[in-house]
């Protein structure tokens, strides 16, 4: 158990919202971000209020420096900052490299990888011991789409969760001796609902005999894996990403 605040970054819906739900298990107080989704937010906070627990909803889009602040401050309203868990994602329609527009790549990367990096570092204000902290864990959500490439659907999405996997590595050298540790969960084929953002809401039933396992994922089984890499029974263990696939191979 722990007294301790966890923020977590698109927290309203999928791997986001089954976090927000066990980290209050855990005895966390969480913070649930959204972007635009206010009604799916509340129903999270209300289902971990119902069930004993501590939790606010807070709006704000992880690609926009101003609302990274004011979530941040919310935080700062329940307690001293814990964990940080940088799910907040967006993924495009599927389509080649050369249908992509300028717009669909800033904004992918403003969200999936500069929101994580500005996150990560308000996180790491408030939790590092060189500035007074207490420590703390981040969790940062990449994707199996880092290794596989997504051709053909969605290269600048795996891009940037690329980008996330190098980021997970040295983000956690900076911070061992301040004591944070930085670890990365790379989720194989999830049954959630941001394979309707990318007009294929049937994709990860569809992908199921490429995996061992021949079914999806659950955003549960995500969210546990995220919840071991911030306790204590991970506490030497850092600067890892740790794949949950199914057993699907990844390669090098």
């Amino acid at each position: 158990m722990t007294n301790k605040v966890l923020l977590v970054t698109g927290g309203s819906r999928g791997i986001g919202a089954a976090t927000a739900k066990l980290a209050a298990q855990r005895g966390y107080a969480v913070v649930v971000n959204y972007a635009g989704n206010r009604d799916a937010a509340e129903a999270v906070c209300k289902s971990i209020a119902d069930d004993g627990g501590t939790a606010v909803a807070v709006q704000g889009d992880v690609g926009v420096p101003e609302d990274i602040a004011r979530i941040f401050a919310a935080a700062d309203e329940l307690g001293p900052l814990g964990g940080l868990v940088n799910n907040a994602g967006i993924i495009g329609t599927a389509e080649p490299v050369e249908q992509m527009s300028v717009d669909r790549l800033t904004r992918m990367f403003a969200v999936n990888i500069t929101g994580s990096f500005l996150c990560a570092k308000e996180a790491i204000k408030r939790m590092s011991t060189r500035h007074g902290g207490q420590g703390g864990g981040i969790v940062n959500l990449s994707s199996a789409a880092a290794k596989l490439g997504a051709p053909n659907n969605y290269v600048d999405y795996a891009a940037s969760k690329g980008a996330i996997d190098t980021f997970t590595v040295g983000l956690a050298q900076e911070q061992a001796e301040a004591g944070i540790r930085v670890n990365g969960v790379r989720p194989g084929i999830i049954d959630t609902d941001i394979h309707s953002s990318g007009g294929d809401p049937d994709r990860a039933q569809k992908m199921s005999s490429v995996v061992p396992m021949k079914r999806p994922g659950t955003a549960d089984e995500v969210a546990n894996a995220i919840m071991w890499l911030l306790s204590d029974e991970a506490s030497y263990v850092t600067g890892t990403t740790l794949t949950v696939s199914g057993g699907r191979a990844i390669l090098p």
